[in-house]
This record gives structure tokens, C-alpha cells and sequence, in this order.
């Protein structure tokens, strides 16, 4: 008897196989409808530049295709995350997915009919991007959504594995349909792909978080406050830290590759294909690798070994001429760069509450996109003044000194086990009358009463509940001590609006939050629980007819035209 409740009560080993997260019947089938919508994608990046060049003799035509897809990135990244937070996701999802069908379809339709001119091209190239940037935060919150914690390492690496293997094999079957047929032919496909994954979001039957019965969030203020979040998130900070600097050095393989086959191994574009088909294959062996290194080796640990790796892999692109040995180069750096963005990923999508997930993914998407653009900039300068050998040997120097940061900026060690669920629900407020959502600033105070001896103490203690307040959606914090009684403390914090407030009440207490109070509380020597009051601003509002003072007395009255709030 004793031996079967010691083994009910042990919770399962988490599974080693890369291929458990599809056993989830719709996990498995959105990878699939996925999987197709990245080929289609690709199909759709070689289309676009081979009817450009067709288009026009103009490299700068040619480049800002590349910037036509980038630059909805930078402008909607933070807005779309915002708005996965606040709107129903599936809801998003159908909405972002419909639109990239939509101008996929248009696209393949003027091409088909011969009306394409460059300038409409780099116009549907730019709305295509505009439907991914909105569509990029929310999707990553899927997956958290679909499979359980244990195994979302093996989930985000199976979506890497789809992202992989569509770029191995969807050029190379857009060039097959744009030799066979044309490049309109690879756009209708686009467009069709993703009628799969619109099916299936159109049967996901999403839970909707609880929200607050107030007025929704503003767009703007989610944004200000999913900013204010990672700032006060020693985690977060961690991770956007660690991915922009390794996303600065890893951009000199993808910015310089190219001219590397061409300058300085005066190979044909077929190499180069290769050895991004080699990349993919060392994403994919990385992906079945990773349920055991999770096992054996902390985030830290993975993160360093494929970092020193990638930089290994820089060095020999830069000086090696064998082509076995590039080989096999490119699929380490394949291995390794799926490995650092998986433990990145992972931890970004389950450091924070999912009321502020999708906010804290485009702050991530942001961060990475800026390390490689900036670093494209930056090793293409230095390649052009010194040769690329020598680019490539700084990126590789680059990426080892961030190694180092593992000594002060370490990661949250298996990040996916953490519980976000609310410790307890807060307490309601007493109020005498309701205010309107948008009524504020509103300031909240909590008065202890707390031995001078224990004051230290107390401070340092309520310092960090500051941090937890300030990240949760404070504005301002303070403690102060009563000068006429030195045992009295009292602790305020403020929020942009009543609605803002109602929300923290509505998320309940968190986890970090109920465990220092449970320390605080112990300090407070009161005969009563400490007390709560909450301040509403009051701002006077003019009326048609000014207040009037009646004759004998210090107080102003309405007059009978109008009234005076106060």
C-alpha cells in the first residue's frame, strides 16, 4: 500500500523523446499546417526576388525588398504584442492569418495577369509584412497554450524543426515552381498555405483568460506597461540582454556567408544553398539532442557550449577551404543556433505571467531583430574595410566575450517549470462610491506598525516588493516613517487609472508578492492588520457658470445655471 502512494505521489520523469509534444492531436496537426505555411513562405521570399530582378535593373529595388518585410517588424512589434494581451487570440490569429492569405492571393493575382510594377510589388511585399508582424507575438503564445510546461522545450524545438526544414526545402521548390510555371504561380501557393492553418485556428477552442469587467486596457498604456515589466524584471532582462548580444555577433554569419562563397571561395549560389541546407540539418539533429541536454546540462551551460560553437564555426567559415569540413561547420552552427534560440524562447514565454506573455515575446522579437540588423551593419563595415577573414574572426571574439555574461546575467534554470498561478485572490477595496474606470491616478497606502529595531529589516524587505509593484503596473512607489511616531511606516504606491488598479486586484496576489508579504507581516506588530486605504485624484472640472460665494459665508455654491465639482 505504502509503495503504491509513493509512487502515485511522484510526479512523472519528463519524457526524452523530441516527438512528445505531437502526440497532442492539435498540437500535431497546427505543426503540420505550420510546416506547410513556411514553405509556402519561402516560396514566396524566392518569388519575390526573382520577379524583382525581372522587374528591374536597380539594386536599391532590390534591397528594399529585404526592408519591405524588416520594417513592419520595428513599427508593430510592441502594439501587436500589446493587443495579443488584451484581444482573444484566436480571434487575432484569424484576423492576421486572413489578411496574409488575402494579400498573398492579390499579389498572385496581379502577377498572374502581368500588372505587377516594382513599386506595387515592394506595396503587397510590405502589407504581407504588416499581417506577420501582428501575427508573430501572438502565435508564439500558442504553443505554451496547447502542450503542457514539462514539454515545451520539445515543442518550440519541433516549430524550430518546421521553420528548418521549410527553409531547406521551400527554395528549392520555389525555384521548381517558378521554372516550371512563373513566380505567380509560387504566390497563389503562399496564399493558399495558409488556408490550412486558418482551419485550423478557426477550430481551436481557445480559453480566454479572466478579464477584468472594466473598460479594456489602451493599446498604448499596454505597451508602456509591458515595457515597465521587463524593466522591473531582473529574468526578462536577463534573456533581451543575452539575446541581442548574441544575435550582434551571429549576424556576421548570415550578413557575410553569402560573400564568402562568392569573394573568397568563388563558389556558385548552389554551395551556398547547401550550406543552408546544412544549417537546417544541424537545427533538426539539435532538436532530437535537446530533450537530454535539458536533462544533463542547465540553460547556462547550453547556452555557453552552442555560443562557443558558433563561434568555433564563425572562425572556420572565415579561413577554411575544404568543403567536407564548411559542411560540417554549417551544421554545427545550425545545431547551435537552434539550441540558444530555444533556451531563449523557452524562457521568454514562460518567465512571465500570461497576462503579459505576449507583450514580453515582441519585446524579445524586437531585441533580436535589432542585434541582427545592427550587427549586419556593423560586420558588413568592418568585411568591406578589413576583409571578411578578420570580420569573422571579431564576431567570433565577440561571441565569446559573451559568454562571460553567464557569470553576472545568468538564466532561469528549467524557466518552463515555474508556476504563475495567483498565491490567493487580493482583497476587495472598500469603497464609499464607485469611481469610473478611467478616474485617477489613484494612490494606494498600507500603514504597519513596526519595532524601530526592525526598520532595516522592514526596508530592505519592502524595497523589493517595490520592484514587484513597479513591474505589475505601478508608477511611483514610497515608504515613509511617521516623524511624531517612530513605529509607524507607511508604504504607497500609484497607477495610471482606477481601471489599472482593478486589473492588479483582478490578477490576484502573485507568488513572489504573497511570499514577502508572509515576511513583512511578521514584522507588523499591530494589534489589526494593516491598514489599506486607496486615494483617488480629484481635479476640479469647469462648467459653463463659474461657482458663486454666497454673501456671509466661505463656501462656494453652484450657481442655478450650473454646477462645480470638485
Amino acid at each position: 500500500m505504502s509503495a503504491s502512494v509513493t509512487a502515485s505521489a511522484t510526479p512523472p520523469a519528463p519524457s526524452t523523446s523530441p516527438f512528445t509534444p505531437l502526440r497532442i492531436p492539435f498540437f500535431r496537426m497546427l505543426w503540420v499546417a505550420s510546416f506547410v505555411s513556411n514553405i509556402g513562405t519561402w516560396m514566396q521570399n524566392v518569388g519575390a526576388v526573382g520577379l524583382m530582378t525581372e522587374l528591374t535593373t536597380s539594386p536599391v529595388l532590390v534591397a528594399l525588398l529585404q526592408t519591405a518585410s524588416a520594417l513592419p517588424v520595428f513599427l508593430l512589434s510592441l502594439p501587436a504584442g500589446a493587443l495579443a494581451d488584451l484581444v482573444d487570440r484566436r480571434k487575432m490569429l484569424l484576423l492576421t492569418q486572413t489578411w496574409m492569405a488575402t494579400v498573398a492571393l492579390l499579389l498572385a493575382t496581379v502577377t498572374l495577369l502581368g500588372f505587377t510594377t516594382p513599386w506595387l510589388l515592394l506595396t503587397l511585399t510590405f502589407l504581407l509584412g504588416l499581417g506577420g508582424a501582428l501575427n508573430n507575438p501572438v502565435w508564439q503564445t500558442v504553443t505554451p497554450e496547447l502542450v503542457p510546461r514539462q514539454e515545451l522545450p520539445q515543442a518550440i524545438a519541433l516549430n524550430s524543426v518546421s521553420f528548418n526544414l521549410a527553409r531547406a526545402f521551400g527554395p528549392a521548390l520555389g525555384g521548381l515552381v517558378i521554372g516550371y510555371f512563373s513566380a505567380g504561380a509560387a504566390f497563389l501557393l503562399n496564399g493558399l498555405s495558409f488556408l490550412a492553418t486558418i482551419y485550423m485556428v478557426y477550430r481551436w477552442k481557445w480559453e480566454p483568460q479572466a478579464t477584468s469587467t472594466l473598460a479594456t486596457e489602451r493599446v498604448v498604456a499596454a505597451i508602456r506597461g509591458g515595457i515597465r515589466y521587463a524593466r522591473f524584471a531582473p529574468p526578462v532582462q536577463h534573456i533581451l540582454l543575452r539575446g541581442v548580444c548574441f544575435t550582434f555577433g551571429a549576424s556576421a554569419l548570415f550578413a557575410l556567408m553569402p560573400a564568402v562563397v562568392a569573394r573568397r571561395l568563388h563558389e556558385p549560389t548552389s554551395f551556398y544553398s547547401l550550406l543552408l541546407s546544412c544549417m537546417g540539418l544541424g537545427a533538426v539533429l539539435a532538436a532530437f539532442l535537446l530533450p537530454r541536454l535539458n536533462q544533463r546540462l542547465s540553460i547556462d551551460w547550453r547556452v555557453t557550449l552552442a555560443t562557443a560553437a558558433f563561434a568555433v564555426s564563425l572562425l572556420g567559415l572565415g579561413y577554411a577551404n575544404n568543403h567536407w569540413l564548411l559542411y560540417g561547420l554549417l551544421t554545427l552552427v545550425g545545431m547551435a543556433w537552434m539550441l540558444v534560440l530555444n533556451s531563449f524562447s523557452v524562457g521568454v514565454q514562460t518567465v512571465v505571467p500570461r497576462w503579459v506573455q505576449a507583450r514580453t515575446i515582441s519585446l524579445y522579437l524586437l531585441t533580436i531583430q535589432g542585434g541582427m540588423a545592427l550587427g549586419s551593419v556593423v560586420w558588413g563595415t568592418v568585411a568591406e574595410r578589413a576583409g571578411l577573414p578578420l570580420a569573422l574572426t571579431g564576431a567570433a571574439s565577440w561571441l565569446g566575450l559573451t559568454t562571460l555574461l553567464a557569470l553576472r546575467f545568468s538564466l532561469p534554470n528549467s524557466p518552463e517549470a515555474l508556476d504563475h498561478t495567483p498565491a490567493r485572490p487580493r482583497p476587495e477595496p472598500v469603497l464609499a462610491e464607485a469611481p469610473d474606470p478611467e478616474d485617477g491616478p489613484v494612490i494606494i497606502t498600507t500603514t504597519y506598525q513596526v519595532a524601530p529595531t526592525d526598520r532595516p529589516t522592514f526596508t530592505y524587505l519592502m524595497e523589493q516588493l517595490a520592484r514587484i509593484r513597479r513591474r505589475e503596473g505601478a508608477i511611483g512607489w514610497g515608504l515613509y516613517a511617521d516623524m511624531a511616531d517612530p513605529t509607524r511606516m507607511v508604504e504607497y504606491f500609484m497607477t495610471e487609472s482606477w481601471e489599472e488598479h482593478a486589473q492588479q486586484h483582478d490578477r490576484g496576489v502573485s507568488r513572489d508578492e504573497a511570499g514577502l508579504k508572509n515576511q513583512i507581516l511578521a514584522l507588523h506588530q499591530g494589534p489589526e492588520p494593516p491598514a489599506v486605504s486607496h486615494l483617488l485624484a480629484q481635479h476640479y472640472r469647469a462648467t459653463a457658470t463659474p461657482p458663486v460665494m454666497v454673501p456671509g459665508s466661505t463656501r462656494l455654491v453652484a450657481s442655478t445655471a450650473g454646477e462645480a465639482t470638485a
